[in-house]
């Protein structure tokens, strides 16, 4: 069964001329959400792609910074309206670390009506994870892993593809080898680039904590992946960005480079 990589959104949390960086993998139907960017640009974007709020039964948080937790907060508003009128079938399950799971409730139980937040913890299940946890998502197996993060905690994960090809994202912090084994040998290796090595003194990707394009090349290079797929960008160059994020990351890396736009498609082969 083929799976797909639909990026809804590819841009860092300052961006305006594109989305914070989220995505969908698509599976026989059944859609698993990875963050959902900063507000109710979310719902534009999935009706964009053809996703509904019916399709999607997972979701994983990777952490509580605004850019990725503030749009799940809108998916669950209509999941619950969806359930109450009868437009739901089955229950929704959030993945994510203990903490983010609770900032994301606290959230909805302030912010929400009562009619919405009623579905939490019921047949909107808030399912945590610790290093190392395993947990299954359309039909695939994945293991999440802290990722090491200096700001706030964060996990990401490995799936194993129904073909077997192991699938990994990074989050939006540079590479911790404490996660070497996880991420050694990916077929699919999502990585933050925020900007160009040659527009550092631009972007001062390194006092963000972020890594450029060369480092991200050079990190792929290391690890004997197959794909490496860069997101979490800067917005000032989206003309350029394509060619000029894979030539530099094309330095160290010989292998298949992808720089999508928002809204673009992947097909996991």
């Amino acid at each position: 069964m083929k799976v797909s990589l639909l990026m809804l959104g590819t841009g860092n949390a300052a961006v305006t001329r594109c989305y914070n960086t989220c995505f969908v993998l698509r599976c026989g139907g059944q859609c698993f959400l990875t963050d959902a960017g900063g507000g109710n640009g979310i719902l534009s974007r999935l009706e964009q792609a053809g996703v509904a709020i019916s399709d999607i039964h997972d979701i994983f948080v990777t952490h509580a910074h605004t850019d990725h937790i503030f749009g799940v907060v809108w998916v669950l508003r209509m999941v619950a309206q969806a359930m109450n009128a009868g437009a739901y079938e089955g229950e929704l399950r959030l993945y994510g670390h203990a903490e983010v799971l609770d900032v994301l409730e606290k959230i909805c139980r302030l912010t929400l009506p009562g009619k919405v937040c009623a579905h939490l913890g019921a047949d909107i299940r808030l399912c945590a994870l610790k290093d190392g946890t395993s947990f299954s998502v359309i039909g695939m197996q994945g293991v999440a892993f802290d990722i090491g993060s200096t700001k706030a905690r964060q996990l990401g994960y490995r799936l194993m593809l129904p073909d077997g090809q192991r699938f990994v994202c990074l989050g939006d912090e540079p590479y911790n080898e404490r996660n070497e084994l996880l991420a050694r040998g990916a077929d699919w290796l999502l990585c933050e680039a925020f900007c160009l090595y040659s527009d550092r003194e631009r972007f001062r990707p390194y006092e963000k904590h972020h890594s450029t394009a060369l480092d991200a090349g050079r990190l792929a290079a290391g690890l004997g992946v197959k794909h490496l797929l860069l997101y979490h960008t800067e917005d000032a160059t989206l003309d350029t960005r394509r060619a000029a994020y894979a030539a530099e990351a094309a330095e160290h890396f010989q292998g298949i480079i992808h720089v999508p736009n928002d809204g673009e498609t992947v097909l996991l082969e």
